[in-house]
């Protein structure tokens, strides 16, 4: 029995910020206070409040620790661990705003506060690479209860009844979908974790796989149960390293403890699971394009149907769910369909993770009830825009999504309200944009996404793609017209009606949406050859301010072309437009405000 426990976060962000290196220092640090038999060291998944990592747990006390450094390691030990003294100024608080009075109770801090965790449920508490510490907070008591007592036509329709639908973006029912499979007479099916998570700003996935891999090893058996499969494949791309090593340390001890392979729980049913690594491929997200790459085949789609669930990988009846799905399918079964249900709106039931980013003060992952509103999870949960920025639009369902202005903050976050709202839920990324950010290049941004992770199957998308990103390249140099803005939207709206998968029907979303609600901007880059948020580059000038100027030639030494000239001290500085190659060094340069950008 140890008095307390040191949690360190190890998932990718915190890793990255030298989490593995605080780790090893806390318990080099209890050796030296003879504290090593007292306390233990655990990593752990994401915490969720990424902006504030690495972070550091300390329970039973439930004291949090942010921004915590090597260096900040003895302190802790010493202070807190020997002493019992709290080291005020790492630990993680908030203010009250009506009693302005500190908040440390880490489950009424604002971030926390509003979260309802069901698929990070584990995320941050117990040590994803120890299958006891899985066991020990009822894992894989849903998977025994289903195969000892449960048929799986039961298991189905408490599926059903309990709403869950698709988490990968979708949102198509998950127990239709199961029953679509069992109903199908084979000698073989599969099912599939989808893992091969490629939005920009996304990353739900990687952090459930991270922090809590058994939960969905547990939920593909319990899949596997219901419709008759006998083996899985997860497909994950392999620059998620941690998650893949992760994985593979939960399959092999799942298989030590008769958890996966023959004659679980003593039941005739046989269960094996096969990790197969996708190349970074966007377009493999797509059901029958990750298919053909575990097939050995190159990721591309194919049209439907049959759809998967008749004719998938092998072609075999096939299940496809993602992640956050399958980390959600055991809680089901041991809280009961009417226990999820209750949670959420009439159409989407549950919780949805998102990866909160973008201008945002509180970056990370968040889980919250289905009907909670932009507004909640922006100001609330994420604190705002930093800065006292104005926010000016949140983009919601990644490339395939849409970007949602301050009109729409007060929707309830559901699949059908963010589809009507222009938008989609997509896997869960929401990037939040504020007033330095250019809409038309926004647009551009993930235009460029799509063309690069185009399969090229098909023209619409091949060919149409890299026509739109010329356009709004175009408009962006300021070499846009009122004919091609034309142009571009009829463009989007024949891809979206002649491409031949998912993906490429809603590559034109960010145009589509940004193009309805911010149209004065491309108007200003178009009809002024101005951008109002000051990013284009080839829309810039730059000017000193002869008043202004103190003629201390700082601006003229960061000047990477030679392009200002004056006399030190006697002279104003000028600044030559031809010569400007607009890379703003002048005005970060300039201490008294000189330089101005139009």
């Amino acid at each position: 029995m140890f008095r307390a426990n040191v949690l360190c976060c190890a998932g990718t962000g915190c890793t990255a910020g030298n989490s593995a290196l605080i780790y090893e220092a806390f318990n080099d640090c209890l050796k030296k206070y003879n504290l090593d038999s007292e306390v233990k060291v655990i990593k752990t998944g994401c915490f969720g409040l990424c902006q504030k990592g690495p972070i550091v747990a300390i329970y039973p006390d439930k004291v949090f620790y942010c921004h915590v450094k090597v260096e900040d390691v003895e302190k802790i030990v010493s202070e807190h661990l020997y002493k019992g003294r709290v080291v005020k100024e790492l630990e993680l608080s908030d203010i009250d705003l009506e009693t302005n009075e500190k908040i440390l109770d880490i489950d009424k801090i604002k971030f926390y506060e509003k979260q309802k965790r069901i698929a990070l449920r584990n995320c941050g508490k117990i040590n994803p690479e120890d299958i006891q510490e899985y066991i020990a907070v009822n894992g894989y008591e849903a998977l025994g209860k289903v195969l000892t007592t449960m048929k799986p036509q039961e298991v189905i329709d408490e599926m059903k009844k309990s709403g869950l639908r698709g988490r990968g973006g979708a949102g198509f029912p998950t127990g239709v979908k199961w029953q679509f499979a069992a109903d199908q007479h084979s000698d073989e099916k599969y099912i599939i974790c989808n893992a091969d998570e490629g939005d920009p700003g996304a990353f739900m996935d990687r952090s459930i796989l991270e922090g809590d891999p058994n939960a969905v090893i547990e939920g593909m058996a319990i899949a596997a149960y219901a419709i008759g499969a006998h083996h899985g494949y997860i497909y994950i791309r392999a620059e998620y390293p941690i998650a893949v090593q992760r994985l593979n340390i939960a399959i092999k001890e799942s298989e030590e403890l008769g958890l996966l392979g023959k004659n679980i729980f003593d039941t005739g049913f046989d269960f094996d699971i096969e990790i197969r690594l996708g190349a970074g491929a966007f377009v493999c997200g797509e059901e029958t394009a990750l298919m053909m790459s575990i097939e050995g085949k190159r990721g591309m789609p194919n049209p439907k149907p049959p759809f998967p669930a008749v004719s998938g990988v092998w072609g075999k009846p096939t299940v496809i769910n993602n992640v956050e799905t399958l980390a959600n399918v055991a809680q089901i079964m041991l809280k009961g369909a009417d226990w999820f249900s209750s949670i959420g709106t009439e159409k989407s039931k549950g919780t949805k993770v998102f990866a909160l980013g973008g201008k945002i003060k509180n970056t990370g992952l968040v889980e919250i009830p289905m009907g909670t509103t932009l507004r909640e999870i922006i100001y609330e949960i994420g604190g705002g825009c930093p800065n006292n920025k104005e926010f000016k639009a949140v983009q919601t369902g990644g490339p395939s999504g849409g970007c949602l202005t301050e009109k729409e903050l007060d929707t309830p976050i559901d699949y059908d309200n963010l589809i009507a709202a222009g938008s989609m839920m997509g896997s869960g990324g929401m990037i939040v944009l504020d007033e330095d950010n250019c809409m038309v290049d926004v647009a551009r941004f993930y235009m460029d996404f799509i063309c690069d992770e185009s399969c090229g199957k098909c023209t619409p998308c091949r060919v149409g793609t890299k026509r739109l990103l010329e356009m709004l390249t175009k408009i962006t140099n300021g070499e846009g017209t009122m004919e091609m803005l034309d142009e571009m939207e009829k463009l989007c709206y024949e891809i979206k009606d002649t491409a031949l998968c998912g993906l490429g029907q809603t590559a034109p979303n960010p145009i589509l949406s940004t193009l309805a609600n911010f149209r004065d901007e491309f108007l200003a880059h178009i009809q002024e050859k101005r951008c109002p948020a000051g990013v284009c580059k080839a829309l810039l000038t730059y000017s000193i301010n002869p008043d202004v100027c103190r003629k201390c030639s700082l601006c003229s030494k960061q000047c990477p072309v030679q392009a200002i000239t004056g006399v030190p001290g006697k002279e104003a500085f000028k600044i030559d437009p031809v010569k400007c190659i607009k890379c703003g060094g002048c005005l970060t340069a300039c201490r008294f405000g000189a330089v101005e950008r139009h």
